[in-house]
């Protein structure tokens, strides 16, 4: 009796003695790795936002607006951004990381423990229960993401590592002490399918003192985890004050010495160099942001976000009302398409539930097979609702592609000159090309990736609901590492991606160079050469092709290895419960069919994420793009130029390229209004520069340029620019008709207009001659037209502007005599009533400039007109005589070389006639023979002793003249006839080497040709 009370007396104990206690552990382990995870996730987005690299910070905003009107972004300086958070040293972070460790392996204990203690006490089925198990594997994960977010993230550990570490140390210890609680008093063993039905324990078991042990110690990891923080991040910020603090006395101590430079005189921020020149002392070029990254860029989700806020004005269609309404039909189809791909797995359950008989007898499932069937319909992207998503998304993808392209087109155009001598065309060609990348990045974001974690998270929710915490378990686990795995993998696969993509583009480059090269090839008998070097190209990127391949494929096999993982657990769970009769089979087709649904997209985050890097990247060189800003703008209150007579002053002026070398120190001159201004010097001497000053490419660093009284900076660009017209030295036409490009001057510009243009610039009737007249296709460049014909078709260009002020940039330097007559008797039309500024070198072709400007080192050494300037004997009067002994040099080795080439010839025909049997006497009967052969028994002996020949004009000629008619009878026929070839040859050889020396005389002293003879001035 008192046993039968005994029994009855514990049956009905409580299954725990203190059942508050019991419930706080329970509550707490399913709420600990969710709070654990949610705060880690807000606190890193927080620390990732306040300690993003922020643009604003040192930045130049400028008052121009962007294409259509639109703001441009801030213009970041060309400074190095340092980290505002830096990194632990490297033995400081080990320590965080081997203790995170310590964290993650007590986890592996209590897991190991409970696997063990299932399997001891499977004959009483013992089993943790699930809010134990939802602990253990939830934390592992969540301290898993943290000791990920230590070794790949930089820098870590962040206050968002501390905020967790703090609030898991108050968790941990609630749970130790709620443990204890239990454990120590009276409690039941769980057992599988009944938590509570376990045998009755009244003190701690070794395998619960195991597990408190293993918890302690966690509680202790955790507390040295923030406790080390917190040390070390106190030490750091002394040694950080210690060290300015005496950064400061440094400063101190040195102020004086470098006082001033940072004013404007140095190059500093009013200076010049500040906003176009280069930064003074030694540097560094740092490859420009839109130029193709050469790995893969370091910036944070937060900054991407910012950065790319930038595009909604191009992107959304604040324009088009019906593109607005298809933006959010596609967003409604996306959510539709979530409760799709939920509604499908579940009707499979319900049609295997109704064959199977659960609801009552079998029958035929018509009506839930043909929702089954309308729900695969509309299901994912190739279904309709899917493909309705894309017609809608392709006007508004046409709308972005065509703001952000046009958009990119214009602001490259309103960039400055600096921008356009610096920049690498392939490079800017390229960025300009990456809308449909954005649009692309966009498109995949919006309805890949978002759609996919939806789906995940949705998944997750039901299973948790419909299921138990085991699926929801599952999935979570399968998804943290398939993602994790998938990005690292990617991002492992970019760099052998990027040696492939380089291999591709050395083979095309070789075989475009070989291609292009041809002639070259055929010159040198390197055929085989180039074949092997294409060969060796194309083995290359065969290596790098195939370590592609294989490295995608193992990505998938990994990939498919974790997902199979996860699909076989949770296939023995619901197996081991549809057997135990908890589940039902319906419930089983159903957790089938999901995970098998859920597959289909992480298969493809893979190829998702590349595309996703590959385009971000491709868009982030477009915004880099957009961030570039022209450096010479309108003032705020420049005014348009009416008209305009052509009076320029140039007062006191100082610009430099680069603040080290000075490349204009106090210009100051004036043109009058129709009168021509010839500007000469040495190269680097500043020329260029004027013209560049005027035309707005530039602004001078001090002093004014002032055009009909107006400052040239309050005067808007456009309306200057239009009165200034432009010959240069190399003329660039489009790739169209010569109509096109005569009326690219002036689109309004009639065809008559264009006739008179052409007279005057002396092209007309050579255009006519022309087989397609002025429909003739000018080539890449005009490279289909001569050198004088391109100048000539520039100088009808510019009469058919009609501007005020003309500049000449060498216009005729390369040209033949003949052809710059043409061009000469053209540019005095053109200059006819119109200022004119020349750029020359060849002296004689500005004798008949009004005044003549020598420039030396940014100023003006000498001033006047080609007579004053050569009365001075100065630096004009210098370069005027080298270029006519250069000229004379010239002409004497012109001379020189006929002779060589008539003697040459007149050798040939003695040979000929001494091997046909000519007698002497038929030789005497050729008077010019005689006189030919002294010439050459002259020529020989006097060039063969070292006296070189003067020939100069008439004197030349006759003092030619009286050596052919010296009397030497049959003598000189004799010595002629007895030298034979040998003689000539030596002639011929001596001529060419002093004409060669004399050319390159010329050369040497900057010779060119004139279309009149140049006589030297004498005093």
């Amino acid at each position: 009796m008192e046993d039968h009370d005994a029994v009855h007396s514990t049956a009905s104990l409580p299954w725990s003695a203190d059942p508050r206690a019991q419930r706080l552990l329970t509550q707490l382990q399913i709420a600990y790795p969710i709070v654990l995870l949610v705060l880690f996730i807000a606190a890193f987005t927080i620390q990732s936002i306040l300690t993003a690299r922020n643009d604003n910070d040192d930045t130049i905003q400028s008052d121009q607006l962007g294409p259509g009107g639109k703001p441009l972004p801030r213009k970041q300086k060309k400074e190095d951004t340092k980290s505002q958070a830096a990194d632990f040293s490297k033995t400081r972070k080990l320590l965080f990381i081997g203790l995170q460790a310590g964290v993650l392996l007590s986890l592996c204990g209590n897991i190991a423990l409970v696997i063990v203690h299932a399997l001891v006490g499977r004959e009483d089925r013992w089993w943790c229960g699930q809010a134990p198990t939802i602990y253990l594997i939830g934390s592992f994960m969540v301290y898993a993401l943290l000791q990920i977010t230590l070794i790949d993230t930089k820098p870590s550990p962040t206050s968002a590592h501390l905020i967790t570490w703090s609030v898991a140390t108050v968790m941990e210890t609630i749970l130790l002490g709620a443990s204890f609680a239990v454990y120590t008093h009276e409690h039941r063993q769980p057992k599988v399918g009944d938590p509570h039905g376990g045998e009755l324990e009244r003190e701690m078991t070794e395998w619960e003192i195991t597990e408190v042990t293993l918890d302690l110690v966690r509680v202790i990891l955790l507390i040295a985890l923030g406790a080390f923080y917190v040390l070390v991040t106190y030490l750091r910020a002394a040694t950080r004050k210690r060290a300015a603090s005496d950064e400061e006395e440094r400063q101190g101590l040195l102020a004086g010495a470098h006082q001033g430079n940072g004013s404007a005189e140095h190059g500093g921020v009013n200076g010049y160099g500040a906003t176009n020149g280069k930064p003074s002392g030694p540097h560094h070029e740092v490859p420009a942001g839109w130029e193709k990254p050469k790995e893969t860029p370091s910036r944070s989700w937060w900054e991407y976000i910012r950065a790319y806020g930038m595009f909604i004005p191009y992107i959304w269609p604040y324009k088009d009302r019906k593109l607005q309404v298809y933006f959010v039909l596609c967003f409604t189809i996306v959510i539709i398409q979530r409760g799709i791909q939920i509604a499908v797995p579940i009707q499979a359950g319900n049609i295997t539930k109704i064959l199977a008989g659960r609801d009552g007898p079998i029958q035929m499932p018509w009506q839930a097979i043909s929702l089954y069937v309308i729900f695969r319909i509309f299901q994912g992207s190739n279904g309709l609702l899917g493909a309705a998503r894309q017609v809608l998304w392709i006007p508004i993808e046409q709308y972005s592609y065509r703001e952000l392209s046009v958009a990119a087109f214009e602001h490259v155009h309103q960039l400055s000159l600096e921008f356009h001598l610096g920049k690498k065309t392939g490079e800017v060609l390229s960025a300009l090309g990456k809308g449909s990348s954005l649009n692309t990045f966009l498109e995949s974001i919006t309805f890949n990736v978002l759609p996919m974690l939806v789906d995940l998270g949705l998944a997750i929710i039901y299973f948790l609901v419909v299921f138990d915490a085991y699926y929801a378990l599952v999935i979570a686990v399968v998804t943290f590492w398939y993602i994790y795995i998938t990005i690292r993998m990617a991002a492992w696969r970019a760099d052998i991606r990027r040696q492939a993509t380089n291999a591709s583009r050395e083979e095309d480059a070789v075989k475009n160079d070989s291609m292009t090269s041809y002639e070259t090839v055929k010159y040198f008998n390197a055929e085989e050469y180039e074949f092997n070097r294409y060969r060796d190209a194309v083995v290359k990127y065969q290596k790098a092709e195939y370590l592609v391949t294989f490295s995608l494929a193992l990505m998938n096999t990994i990939q498919n290895l974790v997902f199979m993982a996860g699909l076989i657990v949770a296939c023995f769970i619901a197996a081991y419960q549809v057997t135990d009769g908890q589940l039902e089979v319906g419930k089983f087709v159903t957790l089938l069919t999901y995970m098998t649904q859920l597959q289909g997209p992480l298969n493809f985050f893979g190829t998702f994420y590349r595309m996703i890097q590959n385009n971000m990247i491709n868009s982030e060189r477009m915004l880099e793009l957009f961030k570039e800003q022209p450096t010479v703008v309108d003032a705020p209150d420049a005014f348009e130029l009416p008209s305009c007579e052509g009076d320029l002053r140039y007062n006191d002026v100082h610009f430099t390229y680069d603040t080290r070398k000075p490349a204009l120190q106090g210009l100051s001159f004036r043109c009058k209004p129709g009168t021509s201004t010839a500007l000469v010097g040495e190269s680097g001497g500043g020329k260029s520069t004027v013209f560049r000053l005027l035309f707005r490419f530039y602004n001078p660093q001090s002093g004014s340029l002032q055009i009909d009284g107006h400052e040239v900076q309050n005067v808007t660009i456009d309306s200057l620019r239009r009165h200034i017209g432009v010959v240069p030295q190399d003329t660039v036409l489009f790739n169209e008709s010569l109509m096109y490009n005569l009326k690219y001057a002036r689109q309004s510009a009639t065809d008559d207009e264009i006739y008179a243009a052409c007279r005057a610039a002396s092209i007309h009737e050579k255009i006519l001659s022309f087989p397609d007249g002025y429909e003739t296709k000018v080539g890449e460049r005009g490279l289909r037209l001569s050198g004088g014909e391109k100048q000539r078709v520039a100088i009808a260009r510019t009469i058919i502007k009609d501007p005020r002020i003309i500049l000449l940039d060498e216009a005729t330097a390369a040209l033949d005599t003949e052809t710059e007559e043409h061009i000469q008797e053209a540019l005095q039309t053109l200059a006819r009533g119109r200022t004119m500024l020349v750029i020359a070198h060849r002296l004689s072709t500005i004798t008949m400039c009004d005044q003549i400007l020598v420039l030396h080192e940014g100023k003006v050494a000498e001033k006047g007109t080609h007579q004053e300037l050569l009365s001075a004997r100065g630096k004009y009067a210098g370069m005027w005589k080298k270029q006519v002994r250069a000229q004379r040099a010239a002409e004497e080795a012109k001379i020189l070389r006929d002779k060589a080439d008539r003697l040459r010839r007149e050798s040939m025909s003695s040979s000929a006639i001494r091997a046909s049997g000519v007698d002497a006497a038929g030789v005497e009967d050729s008077p010019g023979s005689s006189d030919e052969d002294e010439r050459a028994v002259f020529a020989s002996g006097a060039l063969i002793g070292g006296e070189q020949p003067h020939v100069n004009g008439d004197a030349s000629a006759a003092r030619l003249g009286s050596l052919s008619m010296s009397p030497r009878g049959s003598t000189g026929t004799q010595m002629a006839a007895s030298m034979g070839s040998r003689t000539a040859e030596a002639a011929t050889g001596n001529i060419s080497e002093n004409a060669s020396i004399a050319q390159r005389e010329s050369l040497r002293s900057g010779a060119v040709r004139s279309p009149s003879p140049v006589q030297e001035h004498r005093d």
